[in-house]
């Protein structure tokens, strides 16, 4: 019989790729906390939908509200669990999978985030492995339907990036990457940690600001001044990831360093950063909300904290200060909570050092 595999939060990520382990054959279940996509893709199927290039297509696939899970224990147990919820939903979500876990089973998280200590404090170090999605740009537009900003990025840029936390390219590792290159292109990395770090400074650069402000990526790029805050907040992502040993990968496909550079004043620096996110814009990248405007709109807790407030701690513990990182990070709860609005003046009015 065939391995099993739970997917544990349906939205747009976990239900991107379960879908395409579903049409593939794959033995899926997805888990969900919204009752009315657990419902949807029972009736219809998950529906998946790309910009371009891509023909729609819609799915059956196995679909448990969180509150049915516990039947999984007259059940095959679980070989891989896919934990794809919010971080600050990544404790109980893995505590809750645990128990339906293989004797061999483990925990994948396919996350945004530095998750993998949380996982781990669950199931231990053995069963977790890392898994991100650089530049998938997908949400859930509605129940059952999760949509892609783009076609699929193949050979153009490598999407999921699979690694074990100890580095080596294990049988399961090999594993993940083969399940989730059946929805796009994949590999299996050395550095794990980097490339975990690397999508903290992508996100942070554009996920709180596109919250704060309500717009979209593309009108934060084309804004001077809003475009020359992203590297801002930046450069102190990646100075502090420097500091703690990381090796940072290319961020919108910009070294690492010129972005440092440029967020911290270089002018050519500047005008190579300039030059690359403007042609990004120009040629429709950035048509989208970030997640984190995503759930700004609907009125979902953000992982501000998980991003750049996350960045602000580790930065503290190496002694390099973040003011531009910890001025979002308050800006975007303020918002959240309800005392101000979202509005582009928030950031137009910061007056940092």
């Amino acid at each position: 019989m065939g391995q099993r595999i739970a997917i544990i939060g349906a939205g747009a990520v976990g239900g991107y790729v379960g879908a395409h382990m579903a049409q593939a054959g794959e033995d899926v279940t997805l888990v969900d906390m919204w009752p009315e996509n657990v419902e949807a893709i029972r009736a219809r199927g998950l529906r998946i939908s790309h910009l371009r290039d891509v023909p729609e297509f819609s799915v059956p696939v196995r679909a448990l509200h969180v509150t049915e899970l516990q039947g999984l224990s007259r059940e095959r147990p679980v070989d891989i669990a896919f934990v794809c919820v919010k971080s600050y939903d990544t404790a109980w979500a893995t505590m809750m999978v645990r128990q339906y876990l293989a004797p061999g089973g483990f925990v994948v998280s396919l996350q945004n985030c530095m998750n993998e200590e949380t996982v781990a404090g669950v199931v231990g170090w053995g069963r977790t492995l890392g898994a991100i999605a650089s530049l998938i740009t997908v949400d859930l537009c509605e129940p059952g339907h999760v949509r892609r900003a783009a076609g699929r990025s193949g050979a153009q840029h490598t999407v999921f990036r699979v690694g074990e936390v100890h580095g080596r390219a294990t049988p399961r590792a090999q594993e993940v990457a083969r399940l989730l290159a059946l929805s796009d292109s994949t590999k299996i990395t050395a550095n794990l940690w980097g490339e975990r770090w690397t999508k903290l400074v992508a996100n942070a650069m554009a996920n709180g600001l596109s919250a704060c402000t309500g717009l979209i990526t593309r009108d934060l790029l084309l804004d001077d001044r809003l475009r020359r805050f992203t590297a801002r907040l930046g450069s102190e992502a990646i100075r502090i990831g420097q500091a703690l040993g990381y090796t940072l990968e290319e961020i919108h496909h910009i070294a690492p360093e010129v972005i440092a550079r440029a967020g911290e004043g270089d002018a050519e620096a500047t005008r190579l950063f300039d030059e690359r996110r403007l042609a990004d814009a120009a040629g429709g990248g950035g048509a989208h909300r970030p997640s984190m405007g995503q759930d700004m709109e609907k009125g979902r807790r953000t992982e501000i904290e998980f991003l750049n407030g996350y960045i602000v701690e580790r930065g503290q513990e190496v002694g390099i200060a973040a003011p531009a990182n910890a001025a979002l990070t308050d800006i975007v709860r303020r918002v959240e909570h309800g005392e101000l609005r979202p509005d582009p003046r928030h950031i137009l009015d910061l007056r940092l050092n």
